[in-house]
């Protein structure tokens, strides 16, 4: 997955979310995409991988 489409899956779901929990803001949801991108920063330290490779075992998931 590049990060075209790790982004387009992103927005699909926060306009899921948003529609489901009409209370989100966009800071919520925004918070959320920076805790995500944290989590890949602490992955990829801890592991010694790339974004895109761990990108593309979240993607199996």
């Amino acid at each position: 997955m590049n990060s075209d489409q790790l982004e387009g899956k992103w927005k699909q779901i926060r306009g899921e979310f948003k529609q489901k929990y009409g209370r989100l803001t966009d800071d919520d949801v925004t918070y959320s995409e920076g805790k995500f991108d944290e989590m890949l920063g602490k992955l990829q330290e801890k592991t010694g991988q790339s974004k895109e490779e761990l990108k593309h075992e979240i993607d199996k998931w």
